[in-house]
């Protein structure tokens, strides 16, 4: 579509009329390979944001690399700059982008923003989308645009399936499809997924289906196990398209069953999560540019016991929650240089959070009622934003904008197990307290981007980024310790009170970035960004005063705080070889350092990544494929004291992959951490898989695994 040619005055008329405007950041994108042979519809215009520096695309062949090492999506981003997992389930790890994590991290699934429905965070977004149906991946970290979210302070992770396909003109009705199986030697994973759709030139049907089977996975060094980490998932979804011209309709609907998934790092385990949703997205161009509009539907219902006999007996925990939701984004030509986006999204979100009791007579313990952990829960979000970009001329490009999101939130009353002293004292007080919250946030960012010459871009930016409590920071009531632990969404063993009147936290972020390439973007290539971020009323945990020991676990009170974060993100390529007889090789690298501290106390923030950097050496002949990859993390020694955070050693890990495409085969073999190496992880939390233990163990990273998949197109 050819953009219409508007008067470059209609732009600057709408800035000296004070307009709200805004700005991509740093996006990062994942190319994967579309599901099918067929060719994707192309439903878009010219007006994304020119802003490219700190991107990073993987292309189709890396991606199916990293889909056979893993049944969890969020590790498919783990080699991002900038990107660092909390270690959680088989497929529920927590992404963290510069040193924050979990609900300061905006994540959305094919245009949902899921919550996770549980105490323990147990079901996070990208654990409700199977790696072999992700088709497209965009990170966000630091200055993020105002049009990809608000209500986070630390970025935003966007992942979507691949859009329909359909056939070409005159070609009649096509199909397709693949079918996939893995196997991964240490935890004895059995995946298989497979998809399969027909289309005509206006109309597409496909589904997409997997399922994953794992035992309790193993440490390296003594192949000791990593007990309760076993898990079984399975996914089904089905998607229709319908095309006409410039206008893209796509409805999608789908469930996931997880019967069990293991945490070594919870005092509890995820014991059955049945999910089902359902969205519907529209694309059109326009004589005036474009228009997206997305509606979603998505219900859990999520239950936690014990797992295996060595963690207890029986405490049941049961979540449910339904999430709704709209958007509509409009991309405006106002001239050939200036585009002004505008949008408006609203969020619905009720979550019920109920233990059952383990007997129905008072036995002076988890009896005889149903403890209410939050009752009614609501967290409503309207938002709405405005962003211009121009393009100044050759060399300069700048974005401007500003964002609203009013954040409404309730809880009704609540009650213990039984009316003894403790339960009845908590609920009480939190009963007499007023519940409803309602938050005015204010966002905004402004970029600018400076290109050099072919070889050099340069690019610097702001961004003020606020983000409000959750259900479980604001409502969480109990100050008993078997309740409390039960309230802990970091894997730090200890127990967790929330706080009615804790502050949104607003970030203040500035980012400066260097981009260092030959012309043709393929021999060489170096960025490096540094970043700065200040954030008012930080949530952070006090310790109770009875909390005094450093060995054990206590009970923390969120609070606001003040903190600070720097660090910088450092990645490059080279092309080591290239010819007819040996193919490409390239060498890549990534680099990240952050550090984070409450301004207040003085403490180190927690589950921040220490220095760390990866190093690969990548091979392609024809059909043939090859990577050794190389992780190094430096030792964890600053920790965060107040929550007993613990420190690891530094360590090495070394992967190797090779994979070979004949017509429509894929055959791929791997090896995960080739030397066996014992490791534990630094963002891995406290092995809490033995619930006798009174002291703190690190969480062992994986041993030597042996992985061999295939893939068959049709």
């Amino acid at each position: 579509m050819t953009r219409p040619v508007f008067p470059r005055s209609g732009a600057r008329t709408l800035l000296a009329l004070g307009a709200a405007l805004t700005v991509p950041g740093l996006p990062v994108a994942l190319a994967a390979e579309s599901a099918t042979p067929l060719p994707p519809v192309q439903v878009d215009s010219t007006t994304e944001p020119e802003a490219t520096l700190g991107t990073t695309t993987l292309d189709a062949e890396a991606i199916a690399r990293k889909r056979a090492f893993t049944a969890d999506t969020a590790q498919l981003l783990k080699d991002i700059p900038g990107l660092s997992l909390y270690s959680a389930g088989g497929v529920s790890s927590l992404p963290v982008l510069h040193g924050m994590a979990d609900d300061r991290v905006k994540v959305e699934v094919n245009g949902m923003e899921i919550t996770a429905a549980c105490p323990n965070h147990m079901n996070p977004s990208l654990s409700y989308i199977d790696p072999a149906r992700v088709g497209t991946a965009m990170v966000v970290a630091g200055i993020t645009p105002v049009s990809l979210g608000g209500d986070s302070i630390a970025g935003t992770i966007i992942v979507n399936s691949p859009d329909p396909v359909f056939a070409t003109a005159g070609q009649g009705l096509r199909t397709g499809g693949t079918l996939s199986s893995v196997f991964r030697s240490n935890n004895r994973a059995i995946t298989a997924s497979g998809d399969v759709s027909a289309a005509t030139e206006n109309y597409s049907i496909g589904y997409n289906g997997s399922w994953t089977q794992a035992s309790d996975g193993h440490r390296g060094g003594d192949d000791k196990p990593i007990q309760t980490s076993k898990f079984q998932t399975e996914n089904h979804a089905i998607t229709i398209g319908a095309r006409q011209g410039d206008h893209l309709l796509v409805a999608e609907a789908g469930f996931q069953f997880i019967p069990y998934e293991g945490f070594p790092n919870q005092r509890m385990d995820l014991t059955e999560n049945k999910g089902g949703f359902a969205n519907l997205r529209y694309q059109g161009l326009f004589g005036w540019g474009k228009l997206e509009t997305k509606a979603f539907w998505h219900a859990v219902a999520h239950e936690m016991n014990f797992l295996d006999k060595v963690k207890g007996s029986n405490m049941p925990m049961n979540t449910e929650a339904t999430e709704a939701g709209y958007s509509v984004k409009a991309d405006i030509a106002l001239s050939p240089d200036d585009t002004l986006r505008i949008g408006n999204e609203f969020r619905y979100y009720a979550l019920q959070d109920w233990w059952p009791p383990t007997s129905t007579t008072p036995n002076g313990g988890m009896s005889p009622f149903d403890f209410i952990n939050i009752h009614e829960g609501r967290r409503d979000r309207l938002g709405s934003f405005a962003e211009w970009e121009a393009k100044w001329n050759e060399k300069w490009t700048s974005l401007v904008g500003i964002r609203n999101d009013i954040v409404m939130m309730d809880a009704g009353n609540v009650h213990g197990y039984s009316r003894n002293a403790t339960y009845a004292a908590d609920a009480d007080l939190f009963n007499a307290t007023k519940h409803a919250k309602t938050d005015v946030n204010i966002d905004a960012t402004v970029l600018a981007r400076y290109e050099a010459d072919r070889a050099s871009t340069y690019e610097g930016g702001y961004a003020r980024k606020t983000r409000s409590p959750s259900l479980y920071e604001r409502y969480t009531w109990s100050t008993g310790t078997m309740a409390s632990n039960m309230n802990n969404w970091t894997g730090d063993g200890n127990g967790y009170v929330g706080k009615i009147d804790l502050k949104p936290e607003v970030a203040h972020t500035a980012s400066l970035s260097g981009d260092w390439h030959d012309p043709a973007r393929k021999t060489w290539g170096a960025k490096l960004t540094p970043y700065y971020t200040y954030v008012q009323d930080y949530i952070d945990a006090d310790r109770y005063p009875t909390f005094t020991s450093n060995t054990t676990f206590g009970k923390l009170k969120l609070a606001n705080h003040e903190a600070n974060l720097y660090g910088l993100d450092l990645s490059g390529n080279l092309e080591a070889w290239e010819s007819d007889a040996a193919g490409r090789g390239v060498v890549k690298a990534t680099l990240g350092y952050v550090k984070g501290w409450n301004r207040d106390t003085g403490n180190n923030l927690y589950n921040v990544m220490p220095l760390n950097a990866r190093f690969a050496l990548e091979h392609k002949l024809g059909g043939w494929g090859n990577a050794v990859d190389l992780q190094m993390v430096n030792g964890k020694s600053e920790v965060a004291t107040n929550r007993n955070e613990l420190k690891t050693p530094g360590y090495a890990v070394v992967n190797l992959a090779t994979s070979y495409t004949w017509e429509n085969l894929t055959g791929s073999l791997g090896i995960e951490n080739l030397f066996d190496k014992l490791y534990y992880q630094p963002l891995g939390g406290v092995d809490l898989s033995d619930t006798g233990k009174t002291l703190r163990y690190n969480v062992p990273g994986t041993g030597r695994s042996y992985v061999g998949g295939v893939t068959v197109k049709f």
